[in-house]
């Protein structure tokens, strides 16, 4: 997945990626808000929404938040580089 953020302006760079792994792994908004909830982080299915669609921005411990709860790397949420998925 590439981000181009001349395209696209957004809000954060992690939102498409959210989206992805989310949906890669069947979850709903509502479900993924249960999940970063277990990290102290406490975003629901709007907010969640608002992310993914690069309309909000992401302080950096819900960046922490989302990598733990979607098993994904804080580098591979920024940056899309596979390797550090």
């Amino acid at each position: 997945m590439e981000f181009n953020d001349r395209h696209h302006p957004s809000a954060n760079l992690i939102g498409e990626r959210v989206r992805w792994v989310r949906e890669k792994l069947q979850l709903t908004q509502d479900q993924l808000a249960g999940r970063l909830a277990k990290y102290g982080v406490q975003l629901d299915y709007v907010k969640i929404g608002q992310v993914e669609k690069g309309k909000r921005r992401v302080i950096d411990k819900e960046l922490v938040a989302f990598a733990k709860a979607l098993g994904v790397s804080v580098t591979w949420l920024l940056s899309g580089d596979e390797s550090h998925l």
